[in-house]
């Protein structure tokens, strides 16, 4: 395992969806996220870092989004539900 202790992670919430025919992850949060944050999806067998490029919160885009709101973002990769999101 190739750990950095330079790299600060903060967890930000968990997917709550995965939306395949679209590549689109549904993210409950527990804090704030914004456009152009760089993230790391974490889970069982999910393990990428990603940037966030758009955001939006029932299907209006927005630039940000506080703790308790659900999001959707576009993911280069398959998730699942219960992956822990990370903002790096």
């Amino acid at each position: 395992m190739d750990s950095n202790p330079e790299v600060k992670t903060k967890k930000v919430g968990l997917v709550s969806h995965y939306f395949g025919t679209i590549g689109v992850a549904a993210i409950k949060l527990t804090d704030a996220l914004k456009v152009g944050d760089r993230v790391k999806f974490v889970g069982a067998t999910t393990d990428f870092e990603d940037m966030i490029a758009s955001m939006q919160i029932d299907h209006v885009p927005v630039q940000k989004a506080a703790a308790g709101e659900e999001v959707g973002v576009r993911v280069r990769e398959k998730v699942r539900d219960g992956d822990r999101v990370y903002v790096i």
